[in-house]
């Protein structure tokens, strides 16, 4: 994975946007690029790029983007554009028509197609640039999928939010190899929600399903990590397949359904135990909290995992010792 980063803070006043239009050049399509905000332009962004796939989070004052048949001619990457809005609303308009799309929505932006882009507020968000060569796109696909506002709150659209959002968020932990595999993932993730809202599903590859069922299951279980009753039965079940089937898709990353859930209680209670805001909570309480049978079957379990007992743990952090 490689990281470039821009801040307006580090830019000369008189220099800003005209860098931060630059850099957008970089990450998208040619667009032009205006805002009333010019003068002493605000922005932060950072670019990864994931094997030739880039994914930037990006915060900005507002602005106006247009993408011309003039741009189009010069330059045309042939490349598919998601913008998800966390913070502020992106006003679209294509062929005249235009639409909103407010937080958590996902905006699908064809680099061939001219398009407008407008924001009224400062504006939080991430994108994502992918070759069309790449997803399951064919005829005029495209033009339909543009049409649609797609949600990131729930499906494919809400996994692959909380993905591009965690690669953002972690991208320090990631080698420069580990790009071809976070790429890979992308592209899998995107694909099924295109399947799934064009009705083409059978484009998806065998592989590509079991990766996107096992980003599925994880997503799952950090959600329900807190429910004592969570095992890879009731997972499994979730997602409408065999036990024997969850643990295969599983076998190749060496790890265990129930191994994985005990991983992510395990790494929720120790966060909370090395929490000074939570020092007047339990050890008791923060087992429960996290799924734990028993206070009895947590230490052991937390024992195992970091060879120190959780009481002995939080006063190791310099939280306290709260142990009932």
């Amino acid at each position: 994975m490689i990281e470039m980063v821009f801040r307006s803070e580090d830019v000369p006043v008189e220099d800003r946007f005209d860098r931060w239009r630059e850099l957008m050049r970089q990450c998208t399509a040619p667009l032009e690029l205006d805002s009333e905000y010019r003068e002493d332009f605000r922005a932060s962004q950072r670019l990864l790029d994931l094997d030739g796939i880039v994914v930037w989070p990006t915060k900005f004052q507002p602005v106006q983007f247009r993408r011309t048949a003039k741009l189009i001619r010069q330059s045309d990457p042939e490349q598919v554009n998601i913008s998800i809005p966390v913070d502020g609303t992106l006003y679209v308009v294509r062929d005249g028509h235009e639409m909103a799309y407010g937080p958590k929505s996902l905006c699908v932006v064809d680099s061939s197609r001219e398009v407008e882009v407008r924001t009224t507020a400062c504006q939080v968000g991430i994108g994502l640039d992918i070759p069309k060569a790449l997803l399951p796109l064919a005829g005029g696909e495209i033009e339909k999928l543009c049409r649609y506002r797609l949600s990131g709150r729930e499906g494919f659209g809400a996994l692959l939010t909380s993905f591009l959002s965690q690669v953002a968020r972690d991208a320090a932990c990631y080698q420069e190899t580990d790009g071809v595999k976070l790429a890979k993932i992308a592209v899998d993730l995107l694909s099924a929600l295109i399947t799934h809202h064009l009705g083409t599903g059978d484009i998806i590859s065998p592989d590509s399903h079991r990766r996107i069922l096992a980003m599925r299951v994880r997503k799952f279980i950090r959600e329900n990590v807190s429910d004592p009753s969570l095992t890879p039965g009731l997972v499994a079940a979730a997602h409408h397949i065999s036990v024997s089937y969850l643990h295969q898709i599983f076998k190749d990353q060496g790890i265990t359904i129930a191994a994985m859930i005990r991983h992510v209680r395990l790494e929720g209670a120790c966060r909370d135990l090395a929490d000074p805001v939570l020092r007047n909570v339990t050890i008791q309480t923060i087992s429960d909290r996290w799924g734990f049978a028993s206070h009895s079957t947590f230490t052991r379990a937390f024992h195992a995992a970091y060879g120190i007992a959780p009481r002995d743990y939080r006063q190791q952090e310099g939280v306290g010792v709260r142990t009932r």
